[in-house]
């Protein structure tokens, strides 16, 4: 029996008003089913263009994992390399940091399980192994054998498999910023750089010359590197409630602008395509893209190289633990026991 004569047998008598109401009902249904479709039919187009943009507009790194198979296991976690260029001389356009040193290391991390992703912030000083070359400071890495082997060191490190890399040009924050309409920021400490520029402590709106001014700023704090590392992820995570919040997710020209402004600055590994990126952010949910946990790498504060250079020493046994809670799934009680901002 078809399905509109099993209707048409449960209704072989009905009342004339009983069968007028049913009727608009059907018709109201059959309406808010068309609308259904179009809109899937335009979210999709829309995803489709916002797709082409991110896939077309960032560079590709070639051959940026290292291609041996002496790494370690993968896992059903994604953990994404960030490497973040400050390239002031001569005012890159673009992103490109192969063959220079990186001046943000930040790994991403998303657990098997989802729904908190978690960045860990690396102290560009920091004195490590570098595979063939020695010990050096891990931003070295980069220049010694471009990215395959920044990849490698990091690795060796947490002894956790990197997924995938994307390298960032710091004048892409400007655009996004503007793009965002501004970025609130809450300062964790307040300063006046060189140039007389005063930022006060506490939550205040950016536009995008002034955050790309506080993401770069050292010089005014004691413990520089460090300050300016909370810093940028103080306006990372200002960055990621503005793109998380509803009234962006659900403004499609706003989410395909921050793409096409964004995207030229991003240069990203082969397999981290724009099907790949939208897995890694349903994976984390927008719980987890709103509030992301952030940390810093174990250390044991500075020190000086056998060679006089100003470094920070590693906390090899903290590092280690950290590398295990990522491999295990045990992130969220790791992160209970050494905190985070």
């Amino acid at each position: 029996m078809s399905l509109s004569n099993d209707l048409m047998d449960h209704e072989e008598q009905p009342r004339p008003r009983r069968r007028k109401k049913r009727r608009k009902g059907l018709v109201a249904m059959g309406i808010a089913g068309s609308l259904l479709l179009v809109a899937v039919i335009a979210v999709g187009a829309y995803f489709a263009n916002l797709a082409h943009n991110f896939d077309a507009g960032t560079q590709k790194f070639s051959n940026a994992l290292p291609n041996d198979d002496d790494r370690p296991a993968e896992t059903g976690a994604y953990n994404v390399l960030l490497l973040g260029s400050d390239s002031r001389k001569g005012e890159k356009d673009e992103a490109d940091v192969s063959g220079e040193r990186a001046d943000t290391i930040m790994l991403l991390h998303v657990p098997d399980d989802g729904g908190q992703a978690y960045i860990i912030s690396i102290m560009r000083d920091t004195w490590v192994d570098i595979p063939g070359h020695g010990q050096a400071k891990i931003n070295a890495a980069l220049d010694l054998g471009g990215v395959p082997l920044e990849v490698r060191t990091i690795e060796n490190m947490l002894d956790t498999r990197i997924d995938n890399v994307a390298g960032i040009n710091f004048e892409g924050f400007r655009d996004l910023t503007n793009a965002l309409g501004g970025v609130t920021v809450d300062v964790p400490v307040g300063f006046t750089n060189g140039d007389g520029e005063t930022f006060e402590q506490g939550p205040q709106k950016m536009d995008g010359d002034r955050a790309l001014t506080f993401v770069r700023e050292r010089y005014s704090f004691t413990d520089g590197d460090y300050q300016r590392v909370r810093d940028q992820r103080a306006y990372m995570r200002g960055v990621l409630k503005e793109i998380g919040s509803p009234q962006t997710l659900a403004n499609p020209a706003k989410v395909n602008d921050l793409v096409k402004k964004f995207s030229p600055f991003m240069q990203v590994d082969d397999s981290l395509s724009s099907t790949r990126a939208a897995k890694i952010a349903m994976k984390m949910g927008p719980n987890g893209l709103r509030n992301m946990k952030m940390m810093t790498l174990p250390n044991s504060g500075t020190g000086w190289s056998p060679d006089g250079q100003s470094i920070v020493n590693l906390d090899q046994d903290s590092v280690d633990k950290l590398g295990k809670a990522m491999k295990d799934g045990t992130m969220e009680d790791y992160s209970k026991s050494v905190g985070t901002d």
